[in-house]
Parts: structure tokens; C-alpha cells; sequence
């Protein structure tokens, strides 16, 4: 189909697309790759009378890894995060995610603001910044504020982003070696039936710090602390990851849906889980 007319903006700064979303309203809406907006408006699902365009606005490019801290533009492409060295050495668990994510046209396109501030639970990257412990730093009418990723959720495509900010960039820690991200899908190019992103740091011979966090089994991303914690302290044997596995499943709420009955989609995520745990702790 062929969406309604619209009026289409391509600001050149951050400032000047914040004005347009503040003159325009509920009638405006930002465009990062797309593709999450262009096919509801071309089936006619969303209704925009005003397309703000970033592609042009430079300042929301690029990644930088000095002070201890990795920064990444919310116009940074999933191809960009799988083929910067920087990041490789930073966050690689990022590259090992992107590349899970759809296939290269659309990596090639597809932003990672685009791909977190949209709120929608099948997406990748926002349960992986909750287990990075991600800031999301926004502009708006009233100046610049920051959030944290494990608080920007609130329900199935509702953040804590107002309609007039947009999502500049994002930044975060390095991690440590031990990292893994797994994903069950039904094909090449499909959301997650479950994901999960681990994160582990070990203190001598067990885990002096664990991260867990799932995507696509609730309608927002998941942050399991019980079932990191269920780790720490231990080798991340057996009945470690029983204990996380039951951590986690106590924390997610799927719902029944063309990927597959409840149960069968917990099942699915203690698989994953586990696999995402057994090689985290190998690569710590």
C-alpha cells in the first residue's frame, strides 16, 4: 500500500529537529532506518503528518570509547556496530547480537536508536543496554536528560521518552570477557522466540558478578537481578544455572502468540539461557 501524504523534514541539527516535533505535535513523528515506521504508514496503521528525517544530523553519529566509557549515536547502523573495532574490543557482545539481527540490508539501515527507543519487546537491543546497565541520553524542548535503560521501559511500545524528545545517543561501560548473547527464532531475519544476554565477570575460580537480562518474553525487555545473583559466587555449574534458569522463568510473562503457546516459549527461554550462561562463563 501507499501511505498518506505527508510533509517530510530533514533537520541538520538536534535543536532543529526537537523545534519541529515541539511546532508540530502529535502530528510528527521521527524517522531513524525505518523500519519499524515506514511499513505501518504504508499499511496505513499510523497516520504522519510530518516525517522528521535524521539522517543528516551528524552530532547523533559515531562511536567513541575513551574514559572508560563507550558512547554510540543513536544513528550508528547495526552494520556499524558489527564492524567497528573499537566496539569489538569495548562491548563485543554487541557485534555478536547485531549480527543475529534480521540480515545485512536491513543492518545496513536499521539504527540502534532506532532499534531501542521504540519500545517494541521483540526488538534486540533494549533487554542487551539493560544488561550493559545503559544510559539513554535524550533531547527535548527543555534541555538534555539522561535514563537508564533498566528504567525506560514501561509497557509494550511506552517508554519514558516524551512524544517531543528524541533519543541522541547511548552510553555505557566496556564488559568484561565473559558475554554472550543467544537467540531462538523461527528463521532467518524473525524476532527472538527468546533471547537472552549474559554477562559475567569472574573473581578467581567463580563469578564475582553476573548479568541476565531476556528479550521478547514480556512486553517490555527483562533484567532478571534474581538470576544474575544466582550466579555470583559460584562456576556457573549445574545447579547454578538451575537456580538462574528458575530465577529468570519466575521474572518473564510471555504471551501465546504465532511463535508459540506459553509454555513452550519458557521452555524455550531456560534453553537459551542456559547456552548464553555455559559460554559467557567459558569466555570469562
Amino acid at each position: 500500500m501507499i501511505p498518506p501524504a505527508f510533509e517530510y523534514h530533514r533537520p541538520q541539527d538536534v535543536a532543529s529537529a526537537v523545534q519541529i516535533l515541539a511546532d508540530q505535535g502529535d502530528e510528527a513523528r521521527c524517522l531513524a532506518g525505518g523500519h519499524s515506521l515506514i511499513p505501518m504508514m504504508k499499511l496505513r496503521m499510523a497516520a504522519v503528518e510530518h516525517l522528521v528525517d535524521l539522517q543528516d544530523i551528524a552530532e547523533m553519529k559515531g562511536i567513541t570509547v575513551e574514559g572508560g566509557q563507550v558512547r554510540i549515536g543513536a544513528m550508528v547502523t547495526q552494520h556499524e556496530l558489527i564492524t567497528s573495532d573499537a566496539l569489538a574490543s569495548a562491548a563485543p557482545i554487541l557485534r555478536e547480537a547485531a549480527l543475529q539481527i534480521a540480515d545485512p540490508q536491513v543492518r545496513y539501515m536499521g539504527t540502534l536508536g532506532g532499534n531501542v527507543a521504540n519500545g517494541d519487546p521483540g526488538n534486540d537491543m533494549p533487554g542487551l543496554m539493560q544488561a550493559l546497565d545503559a544510559t539513554f541520553h535524550l533531547h527535548g524542548p527543555d534541555g538534555a536528560r539522561d535514563v537508564a535503560a533498566r528504567e525506560f521501559y514501561e509497557a509494550a511500545y511506552m517508554t519514558a521518552r516524551e512524544d517531543e524528545e528524541i533519543l541522541t545517543a547511548i552510553t555505557f561501560a566496556p564488559h568484561a570477557p565473559g558475554y554472550a548473547y543467544e537467540k531462538q527464532k523461527r528463521k532467518i531475519g524473525d524476532y527472538a522466540t527468546a533471547a537472552a544476554a549474559v554477562l559475567i565477570e569472574k573473581d578467581g575460580m567463580v563469578a564475582g558478578k553476573a548479568v541476565v537480562a531476556m528479550t521478547n518474553l514480556s512486553d517490555v525487555p527483562v533484567y532478571s537481578e534474581a538470576a544474575g545473583a544466582a550466579l555470583v559466587g559460584t562456576a556457573c555449574d549445574a545447579g547454578a544455572m538451575k537456580a538462574a534458569i528458575d530465577a529468570m522463568l519466575n521474572d518473564i510473562d510471555p504471551n501465546e502468540d504465532n511463535r508459540g503457546p506459553v509454555e513452550f516459549k519458557r521452555h524455550v527461554a531456560g534453553v537459551i539461557l542456559s547456552r548464553a550462561i555455559s559460554r559467557a562463563w567459558d569466555r570469562a
